[in-house]
């Protein structure tokens, strides 16, 4: 049996590029497309696959209709992880982050209808559960959104749900909580709260949380959301398409435990400095990940203390190699 040709969008990015990397190692792949407009992502995260004959790179924005239509022909899979993420970056440019997440994702769903693509892999968010109070977070409990990103991420569910009902296109989308490890970029001016962590302890300086620090997060290393990725690729059980899951840890940590955790991994009596709340975010998030357990047969790989301390080191040896 002939293996399996996949698109990547985003795949220089963070969650994309390890993804990129799991899926060349892969048996059942014949081929990777990597689409990427390297906005976010970042070339040298996939230069490494260069010459290999299972790996093209094409630098391209999901937001151009007629290319991904013209590129995507004669793929069997798509796994949709381009996107502009943040949720202050949303704040501050609604419009952008509109086009990018919704346009371009309604951009990718119809050129996979067009060219008989088997399944579209959604790369979703947990801040579609918006103001949900409720603990752990289910599938099917969601609240208001809270941000610009939020929104945009569960118009991509419904988008993928009206397309599977209206054109039969297989869908799973698969809801990030906190994805964070090797290739996240510290420097982004929108980087996620690991990163920029990670790096202050790097530098001896002292980290700000924004708040008191009992905001908790399921921290995912991003190992967990590849194993989720290529199980939702290839999974034969037609019961678990169609689908939007949890993929987390189950846990929940706040940003307080992560400043200690760090102080036990690296030795270093560094205390973080408080400022205000910020605008849009979620209080407290932990997953219910019961479901994507029992359909796609995920397990969590690698929990938040051991991924913190691979995160670390990936920083630490990246600085080491300047």
């Amino acid at each position: 049996m002939s293996g399996k040709k996949i698109i990547v969008t985003g795949g220089a990015g963070f969650i994309g590029s390890n993804l990129t990397n799991a899926l060349l190692a892969d048996s059942r792949v014949s081929k990777v497309t990597v689409i990427d407009n390297l906005s976010n992502g970042n070339f040298q995260n996939i230069s490494h696959h260069q010459g290999n004959s299972k790996f093209e790179f094409i630098e391209e924005d999901i937001c151009n209709y007629e290319r991904m239509i013209e590129l995507s022909k004669g793929y069997d899979l798509i796994s949709h992880q381009a996107a502009l993420g943040s949720v202050p970056r949303s704040l501050k440019d609604p419009i952008t982050s509109d086009r990018v997440n919704i346009g371009g994702t309604l951009n990718i769903l119809h050129a996979a209808v067009l060219n008989k693509i088997d399944r579209v892999i959604l790369a979703c968010s947990s801040s579609t559960y918006g103001d949900s109070k409720e603990l752990p977070k289910q599938e099917g409990k969601i609240g208001s959104p809270l941000s610009p990103y939020a929104i945009t991420k569960f118009a991509n569910e419904l988008y993928a749900d009206v397309f599977n009902k209206s054109y039969g296109l297989n869908y799973i989308g698969l809801r990030y909580f906190n994805v964070f490890g090797p290739n996240q970029d510290a420097n982004n001016p929108y980087a996620a709260v690991i990163p920029i962590f990670c790096q202050k302890f790097l530098e001896n300086q002292t980290p700000t949380i924004n708040g008191e620090g009992d905001t908790s997060r399921d921290f995912t290393f991003v190992d967990n959301a590849v194993q989720a990725n290529i199980k939702a690729l290839f999974t034969n059980n037609e019961s678990a398409l169609n689908q939007i899951y949890n993929v987390a840890c189950g846990e929940q940590t706040t940003l307080n435990q992560m400043v200690d955790i760090l102080q036990r991994i690296t030795g270093k009596d560094i205390s973080a400095t408080h400022g205000p709340e910020r605008a849009g975010d979620v209080k407290h998030s932990k997953a219910d990940i019961s479901k994507i357990k029992n359909l796609l047969g995920y397990e969590v790989d690698v929990h938040f203390e051991e991924g913190l301390e691979k995160t670390y080191h990936w920083y630490q040896n990246k600085k080491n190699e300047k």
